[in-house]
């Protein structure tokens, strides 16, 4: 964690691979390691200097202030390499002639990236920072270079980037009173066995200390008790960040930053050390350990997590996201209880249900059209009892009402988000905080060079930046292919339901009773988990395409280039999750035809259509596996198993060594920077945004044919929170830390989720279900107002006589002859003047439907408007303590001006009675030595009156 002195942090590391030329090797594997290289504002200890220091001068590894020493070291080096380039020469040479030396390509490309090495190390050094380097000792290997910020620069950088302090002014937190004050005393009594057991850093106590922007000229007002600890690991690592960005490099063929440079592979990496281990087993107590403790360990799931602790250790960024994820997690709580009562509502009231009660009387039971043509015969509609009673348990009055709940649990989610941001913003000192300019990307600027390069050559004028004009190949690649990516998934659902026709055809066709039975069955299973293995395949190729598409946009910033990747990535897997949920919920057995006029497919495979109970239990089916699937196999086992694949190549990748040569490194311990370089690099919080995005669409979209939905994510997060925690302290390098004061782009996915959720609901309740062909039929046909007679009111009757040649079935097993056959639709029967069209029931039914769209929608939208507007976005005790922090800091200011004011006044004050009794003392000094002058003569009187003029 320190440089070779054991006293300076390393606050920044960078590492690089490094590749001499057998005649530029600097050592040998039989010499002993020389020790490292400290560098400060362009003052070296060098190997050599080492070697040769006396007694009295400073030890190896501080620092000289001797830039005299540096000079001549490096001019004698210099000429002890000429001098064995003249001797390795052809002796008859002339003195004056240059002797032309080969490089291959790899040399000419090392010895590039060496130049650039040597000229960005050096800004960072004239931008005051301190640095500490191994020698390159091997033929080839890795190497680190240790940087340190003195506090000379941290506090100047502090003050560039206005990052808030606490200030020794304290002041009291307003606590709540009242009742609420004692339900909040109780809880937390109640819930002290769930706080992790860490040092709080803030809302611990009443009282806050008052933060304001550090400014080394308002020095006094800090509480700074030690300048090596004032500013945190975090920050420190923040600091020197910033610095690595804008520091130029000339050389390079871009001009700005170490992005430019590890784009490049000058630098192959550069990030900031863990605070040591991570196992409490193992020496002292550091936050790292206690994180890993009391929050990254699955032994730790019924815990609070440590929020504040997060937010210190890795950023404000990375704090929200978990603090985020705590809550999704913690409301999914009661949405899981409703959901479950809501399950067991269906299971109760399944014995009482009349409609399934009518579908499983054997003796008054209906003769259904056979399901496919030739193989398939007549069959009774009591077979299907077991598909209607289990559709019960999702298709019941109770879905409605979880459907309006869910809605509504969406809203007080994104309020109570709000909220909880706007506290942590408070607590977190991010109240006023302005966003950052950002530099431009690598990639923009190799973009802007080319550009120039060609307007230059056009004599067009000056590129300072790139236009849409610009961008418009890249904008048509994006929009093509954005489109094919979405055509590719319809044609995998489309694959998929020509994989259901065709196999359920084929085992109709089976002479087994047993497989007969069970063709929808097999069907549906082997249909739904080679839906999910594609829809797993799709998702990873999709990350990859969002990625590449935005990267020909060439986006500026950062931030820019994320939230572009953001929506393409979210739109594609959003398709590539729901397309298949959407065609079972909306598009399943709604274009099948009827008996002697079916619609088919290929011109041999019927349409498949609906079970006998609906798509809804289908539907349902559908989403749970592809839900269960995407946590278990894609959240869970892919975060695990990738990671540590990663890890090995990264392992057996590092591990070179030329043969022949033994590897120096093994012969000391492995330092702080070695075991971090070893970890996974972090790429973001993307991936683990997405994840929950799309869970919360399963959970909100079709939660009326899945009232599970809740429950299951909830299971999943608990695992989850725990999953992301033990990635972040135990197998990623360190992040940077990064202040933000809200989770971007992501609440207004979430919003826009949570709005689409009730148009969705509203129809799978309207369409999939069978809840407004019930309502309709036991208030408008039903002749006692119940709901017997349902499932006669909801089947038409069509003559089998009227089959096309060559459809009926083969091998009747039906004793009697039939001569009507049933199906499910509202259509006139045989013996109507307008046989088989649509009946007056069928517009009545649509019509109740989309009148229940509209009703719904506004309602819920309705509702969803007035909780957002009874619920404030800013609690009231924090609103108020903002403005009470700002009046405090005014008065602070203001006491210390009229401070000065009063020193002023006091110095001048006190410098005039001074000038006074200064000029009565020289007065009378003047007096008595007139006195004294009178009584002489000659010149000396002609002296003594000029000097009392003066």
């Amino acid at each position: 964690m320190h440089f070779g002195d054991g006293k300076r942090k390393v606050d920044y590391v960078l590492a690089y691979y490094y590749r001499h030329r057998s005649s530029q090797q600097n050592g040998s594997p039989t010499n002993p390691r020389p020790p490292a290289v400290i560098v400060s504002n362009g003052n070296s200890v060098t190997p050599e200097e080492i070697g040769k220091t006396p007694p009295e001068q400073p030890l190896p590894g501080e620092l000289h202030n001797q830039q005299q020493k540096v000079q001549e070291h490096n001019q004698l080096k210099q000429q002890k390499h000429d001098h064995q380039h003249s001797q390795n020469g052809n002796s008859s040479c002339h003195p004056h002639e240059v002797v032309v030396v080969e490089m291959s390509h790899h040399d000419a490309l090392e010895e590039e990236k060496k130049i650039q090495r040597e000229e960005f190390e050096h800004n960072l050094i004239e931008a005051g920072l301190e640095m500490e380097k191994d020698p390159e000792t091997k033929q080839q290997g890795l190497n680190f270079v240790r940087i340190h910020a003195p506090w000379q620069v941290l506090s100047r950088e502090a003050e560039f980037l206005k990052i808030k302090v606490p200030t020794k002014k304290m002041y009291e937190v307003k606590q709540e009173s009242g009742i609420m004050s004692k339900l909040n005393s109780v809880w937390n009594k109640c819930t002290k066995p769930l706080q992790p057991n860490v040092p709080q850093i803030s809302e611990n106590t009443k009282m806050k200390p008052l933060s304001y922007p550090f400014s080394r000229d308002k020095m006094h007002l800090y509480n700074i008790k030690d300048k090596e600890t004032f500013f945190d690991n975090a920050t420190r690592s923040r600091i020197v960040y910033e610095i690595l960005k804008r520091t130029s490099c000339t050389k390079a063929k871009y001009s700005m930053g170490i992005t430019t440079l590890i784009a490049n592979h000058v630098y192959d990496s550069a990030y900031s050390l863990h605070d040591g281990d991570y196992d409490h087993n193992k020496g002292e107590m550091n936050e790292r350990m206690l994180l890993h403790r009391e929050w990254a360990r699955y032994g730790a799931f019924y815990k609070y997590q440590p929020i504040d602790l997060i937010r210190k250790y890795f950023g404000e960024k990375i704090g929200l996201y978990f603090a985020w994820l705590g809550l999704y997690t913690w409301l999914l709580i009661p949405a899981s209880v409703v959901g479950i009562i809501v399950f067991l509502y269906g299971c109760v009231t399944v014995d009482t249900d009349v409609p399934s009660k009518e579908m499983c009387n054997e003796e008054d039971t209906f003769t259904m059209c056979p399901l496919c043509d030739k193989s398939c015969d007549y069959w009774n509609l009591s077979t299907a009892c077991a598909t209607a009673r289990a559709s019960h348990l999702f298709d019941n009055p109770a879905t409605v009402f979880f459907s309006v709940f869910m809605a509504l649990w969406a809203t007080l989610f994104l309020e109570h988000w709000k909220r909880l941001q706007m506290r942590l913003s408070y607590f977190w000192d991010l109240t006023g905080l302005e966003e950052e300019e950002e530099h431009p990307r690598p990639e923009y600027e190799t973009k802007l060079l080319l550009m120039k390069e060609k307007w230059k050559a056009c004599k067009n004028g000056k590129k300072e930046k790139l236009t849409w004009r610009d961008r418009i190949p890249a904008y048509l690649v994006n929009f093509a292919a954005i489109l094919f990516m979405i055509a590719l998934t319809f044609s995998a659902v489309f694959g998929v339901i020509i994989y259901r026709i065709t196999v359920a055809s084929a085992l109709a066709f089976s002479a087994n009773e047993g497989t007969r039975a069970n063709v929808r069955v097999t069907v549906t299973a082997t249909a739904v988990i080679i839906n999910l293995v594609l829809i797993l395949i799709l998702d990873e190729i999709y990350g990859s395409v969002a990625k590449w598409l935005t990267e020909i946009e060439v986006p500026k910033t950062e931030k820019t280039f994320e939230e572009r990747l953001i929506l393409k990535a979210f739109l594609l897997k959003f398709v590539n999750s729901y397309a298949s949920i959407f065609y079972v919920a909306f598009f399943k057995g709604r274009f099948v035809g009827r008996p002697g006029s079916y619609a088919y497919i290929f011109n041999d495979y019927r349409v498949e259509e609906c079970a006998p109970g609906g798509c809804l239990m289908e539907l349902c089916i559908q989403l749970s596996i592809i839900m269960l699937g995407k946590q278990l196999i894609q959240n869970n086992l892919f975060e695990i198993g990738i990671p540590k694949l990663k890890k090995l190549f990264r392992k057996l990748k590092d591990d070179r060594t030329e043969p022949g040569e033994d590897n120096l490194n093994s012969s000391r311990e492995p330092q702080q920077w070695d075991r971090d370089y070893a970890l996974e690099p972090f790429t973001g919080l993307t991936p683990e945004y997405m994840e929950m995005i799309i869970q919360f669409g399963f959970v909100t979209l079709f939660v009326a044919s899945f009232p599970l939905a809740p429950l299951f994510a909830l299971l999943n997060n608990i695992i989850e929170v725990r999953l992301d925690a033990k990635k972040f302290v135990a197998e990623l390098r360190r992040p940077d830390a990064v202040r933000a004061k809200d989770i971007g782009i992501w609440y207004n996915i979430l919003s826009g989720i949570g709005k689409f959720s009730v148009i969705i609901n509203a129809f799978v309740i309207s369409v999939t279900s069978d809840f407004i062909p019930r309502l309709v039929y036991q208030y408008m046909y039903s002749q006692n107002g119940t709901m017997h007679g349902f499932i006669n009111h909801t089947l038409s009757y069509f003559n089998v006589s009227h089959l096309k040649p060559g459809t009926q079935p083969e091998n009747s097993q039906f004793a009697q002859n039939v001569t009507f056959c049933r199906y499910k639709d509202y259509r006139e029967p045989p013996w109507s003047p307008n046989q088989y069209d649509f009946s007056k029931q069928y517009w009545t039914v649509l019509a109740v439907r989309l009148a229940f769209v509209i009703l719904f929608q506004n309602l819920v939208m309705f509702l969803s408007a007035v909780v957002d507007w009874l619920i404030p976005d800013i609690p009231k005790d924090i609103s108020e303590q903002i403005k009470k922090e700002k009046s405090l800091i005014v008065n602070v200011f203001l006491k210390e001006e009229h401070k000065k004011l009063q020193l002023i006044e006091n110095f001048i004050m006190h410098d005039k009675q001074r000038s006074k009794t200064e000029n009565r003392g020289r007065r009378s000094r003047a007096a008595s030595f007139c006195q004294f002058s009178r009584s002489q003569r000659g010149s000396f009187t002609s002296f003594s009156s000029h000097h009392t003029e003066v």
